[in-house]
């Protein structure tokens, strides 16, 4: 017995010091080609890439199929049948003897955004600055080749951290893996959706016709942030996502707020109203049945909450908040509950164009955050049904007069295209403990294990395809402002980003 645990120790330190050995060429080519990595990134970053602007979104997976052929990978176009349908980039790394396939996933395209909110930029021409824009980051030029690069350095471009650094990090840890002649312990299949900031409407469809090709053990997804200290994390489920616009109505044409006020009905006071109806000053929605169907976390799951770092006075003061909804609930805790959220809210002019006049109508996007246990159809439902008890006639479409003059309130609303539930995987698996262990050895600090992330994927709709299971790995900066102006991607994180995928495909069997 005690020659036995005597063998084991011998093999788990001549593994550990392998793994090292690896993380020490990744750390290396990593460090001799930087300045080509970063300028071959500007360049992915500097293709536009809203889902709907279909002739960008196919410059995106043509430039993402040529970096996959100078790698030595023979890439392939996953399309839909549909029209019009950003297509998936896909391309393997067979193993030898492997027993385990993986696909890594991230996703090429990127939120719409209005360019005149970017600060001395515009989205699709990167800059890199100094640090952050909040403190005091300076414009730089790209470095030449003789010139250092500092890894504080931010990348300032749309999609800089979601989700176009994953692709990234994925291709050039595979590119490292090969120039260090380190062969994967999986069969690797690379995956890039061009359709995830639309809702994913047709990942489905281009799944389904691809069951053979894409059969695996597990996804593991390259999107989202580390955790707020700084620490890296992986990430065992994401919420479920959809998204409702709303619209109530006045008037048929503009009138005058001197003539008709007090007596016009005014949407933008009666859009208000509503939304306001629907959660409490605490920020719990109260819309009936919301949370019936949430399913509670195990224990693991909550052991992993309680053990994460607290960081909410930390962001708080970051954030200049000086209170938070959740009746005193941590962050952690509020990302395992399904949440309602207004995205934006549109009525008359604001600034140099308000004007005196009571609009004619008042419109919300409603985004609508799921858990375990949520569907997101029956979430609509739900919301639907509580306009209506709120008195309104509910349509999707717009009113016809007869409609007008019978109903004193009239609310459009419509469930946009693309949304999925939520998705979870046990923690105890053991591809979520060789995850774990591999994303560990390469931290000198304890990462972060979490249930939920915060954000969305469409992981169930890939898991309702297919037998497998999926675990999500971040490298982003958490301030990386995604989905918002002013996107940016730490250098760093980029640089940890590549190391951690390497180890995850070379992750013990």
């Amino acid at each position: 017995m005690r020659r036995l645990k005597l063998i084991l120790i011998i093999a788990l330190l001549g593994q550990s010091v392998f793994a090292q050995t690896n993380q020490d060429k990744i750390k290396q080519y990593r460090r001799t080609n930087e300045h080509e990595i970063l300028r071959e990134f500007v360049n992915l970053l500097s293709i536009p890439n809203v889902a709907s602007d279909h002739e960008n979104v196919r410059r995106n997976a043509a430039f993402i199929f040529e970096m996959m052929k100078r790698r030595g990978l023979e890439p392939r176009l996953l399309e839909a049948k549909t029209a019009n349908v950003p297509p998936a980039v896909y391309a393997e790394w067979k193993t030898p003897g492997a027993t385990r396939t993986i696909v890594l996933y991230a996703h090429y395209d990127g939120q719409p955004t209005d360019p005149k909110q970017w600060t001395g930029m515009l989205p699709w021409q990167p800059v890199l600055r100094s640090a952050a824009l909040e403190a005091g980051g300076k414009l730089l030029s790209l470095p030449n080749i003789s010139e250092s690069i500092n890894p504080e350095w931010r990348l300032y471009a749309r999609s800089a951290s979601d989700d176009k650094a994953g692709v990234m990090a994925i291709l050039t840890a595979f590119t490292a893996l090969k120039a260090g002649d380190i062969k994967p312990t999986s069969n690797i299949k690379f995956f890039f959706e061009g359709e995830e900031e639309a809702g994913s409407p047709h990942l489905g469809e281009i799944i389904n016709l691809n069951k053979d090709l894409l059969a695996s053990d597990a996804w593991i997804i390259c999107d989202g942030p580390v955790h707020q200290s700084g620490r890296k994390q992986a990430v065992f489920g994401v919420r479920g996502d959809t998204n409702v616009d709303v619209t109530v109505y006045g008037a048929k044409r503009p009138l005058h707020s001197g003539h008709y006020g007090n007596w016009a009905p005014n949407p933008a006071a009666i859009l208000t109203r509503l939304l306001a109806s629907m959660k409490d000053d605490a920020g719990r929605v109260t819309i009936a049945g919301w949370y019936d169907d949430t399913q509670p976390l195990g224990e693991a799951e909550q052991r992993a909450i309680a053990e994460a770092p607290q960081y909410d006075a930390e962001l708080k003061t970051q954030l200049g908040l000086a209170g938070t909804e959740g009746s005193g609930k941590s962050l952690l805790e509020l990302i395992n509950l399904p949440s309602l959220n207004i995205n934006g809210m549109s009525s008359g002019d604001v600034g140099s164009l308000a004007r005196n006049v009571i609009p004619t109508t008042a419109s919300a996007v409603l985004d609508l955050r799921l858990v375990k246990g949520n569907d997101y159809r029956r979430q609509v439902a739900r919301l639907t049904e509580h306009i209506r008890r709120q008195g309104f006639y509910v349509i999707d479409r717009e009113p016809t007069d007869e409609e007008r003059l019978k109903h004193a309130l009239i609310a459009k609303v419509v469930h946009r295209s693309g949304g999925y539930n939520a998705e979870r995987t046990p923690m105890d698996l053991p591809i979520s403990l060789a995850v774990s262990e591999a994303v560990q050895a390469t931290s000198a600090q304890p990462i972060v294990r979490l249930p939920t992330a915060g954000g969305s994927l469409p992981l169930s709709i890939i898991t309702e395809n297919l037998r497998t299971v999926t675990v999500t790995v971040p490298i982003a900066n958490y301030d990386n402002n995604q989905h918002a102006e002013n996107e940016n991607i730490r250098l760093q994180n980029l640089w940890d980003g590549i190391e951690t995928f390497a180890a995850l495909m070379t992750m013990k069997q």
